[in-house]
């Protein structure tokens, strides 16, 4: 990329930096002491976004949040990290966020690891490396969930959510509601409203006691 865009405008360029908030002696000016010589030896423009949280942590990670919201308005041309881990927590992460980066013509690279800059040719075949890096490791996990659930099954575990009938305190709200129901003192909705449950899922609780010989669906 050289130094100006075709319109003779600075490039603008977003420095990402983030320090855990487990390590208390990390140092976020460490990361920017060096992407800002690395801009300003350029010439190119700079908004600084510093983030203290964990990488996993994105609801705490605002500074994040506010560069990707400017990549989506255009007003960065370029993303730089001091180190990839410091931007994103997973392969599938990095994925999927340099591939909304490029939809929006935002380049990314990583100071420490040149070979991680989707502005050249080396960066564009790490990047599709990656990518199958990363569909591997969703496989991997798709293959332990499974597996768990095999083993899960083998116990007698149930596998999903438990149904509505075992929800503390649901069966003594259910042989009311099933009585104000024959005595028409409640609706279907407002039975459910009782429940905390679907009208449809109530008929088919409805439906499964009048089979077993209950109280009648009135």
């Amino acid at each position: 990329m050289t130094q100006q865009e075709a319109g003779g405008r600075p490039i603008r360029v977003a420095l990402y930096a983030r320090v855990s908030t487990r390590d208390k002696y990390q140092d976020p000016e460490l990361q920017l002491d060096a992407m800002r010589d690395y801009v300003r030896a350029r010439d190119w423009e700079a908004v600084e976004y510093v983030d203290t949280a964990a990488a996993g942590d994105l609801a705490h990670r605002t500074a994040w949040a506010r560069l990707l919201a400017d990549v989506a308005r255009r007003r960065v041309d370029r993303v730089i990290v001091w180190k990839l881990d410091r931007a994103f927590r997973s392969t599938l992460h990095a994925l999927a966020t340099m591939r909304d980066l490029d939809h929006s013509g935002v380049g990314f690279s990583a100071l420490t690891q040149p070979e991680l800059d989707t502005t050249s040719a080396t960066g564009r075949l790490v990047f599709t490396i990656l990518a199958a890096v990363a569909e591997m490791e969703r496989e991997l996990i798709a293959d332990r969930v499974r597996e768990g659930m095999r083993h899960a099954a083998r116990q007698g575990k149930a596998i999903g959510r438990p149904p509505v009938t075992a929800r503390p305190g649901f069966a003594a709200r259910w042989g009311g509601v099933q009585r104000d129901l024959a005595a028409r003192r409640l609706s279907r909705r407002q039975a459910a409203r009782q429940l905390g449950i679907g009208t449809a899922t109530l008929g088919r609780l409805l439906a499964a006691d009048l089979a077993s010989g209950g109280i009648p669906d009135g």
